[in-house]
């Protein structure tokens, strides 16, 4: 089977070298940056300004090959892949929940952006802490009690280089 997205605009942000940057939103909650929609795909923004956040789907066309177990920037550990937030996947999709300062025209303007500059987006959508929260007992693996590590934690070289499967 064969899938095909297409991008429906760009995320710009001030990172333009992947090591560095932060790791999660949550390190970079004051850093600005913009989504800028293709002109056809404006009209889809109506009502989107009633939303504080927003979640971002979006590729990360930088990334080259994945390996199964990795060692997570939160870690000193191997883990494996889908207990993780690595950026080189079988499926290179990332998502970023980031807050939402305006709508204009066909651009967003965003906070707490970790996404580098120039990637290709494929989807918003409403965060609705509503739906987005589920109810009762959340854990969160090997990374409980990591809250506030996340917010010093910046990418190092280790998801550059390419490992494939």
């Amino acid at each position: 089977m064969d899938i095909t997205l297409t991008p429906i605009g760009t995320i710009r942000s001030p990172y333009r070298e992947r090591e560095g940057m932060p790791i999660q939103p949550r390190g970079a909650e004051e850093v600005s940056g913009t989504v800028e929609l293709f002109p056809e795909y404006a009209e889809g923004l109506k009502d989107l300004e009633g939303f504080s956040h927003v979640i971002l789907l979006y590729h990360f066309n930088k990334s080259e090959g994945f390996s199964l177990t990795v060692t997570p920037f939160m870690d000193t550990e191997k883990r494996g892949l889908f207990a993780t937030r690595a950026p080189r996947r079988p499926n290179p999709i990332g998502l970023s929940i980031v807050r939402l300062a305006a709508v204009r025209g066909a651009t967003l303007e965003i906070l707490g952006v970790d996404v580098l500059d120039g990637t290709p987006l494929l989807d918003i959508k409403p965060y609705a802490p509503e739906f987005d929260v589920p109810p009762g007992d959340v854990r969160s693996g090997w990374l409980t009690g990591k809250r506030e590590e996340v917010l010093d934690k910046k990418a190092d070289g280790r998801f550059v280089t390419s490992c494939s499967k």
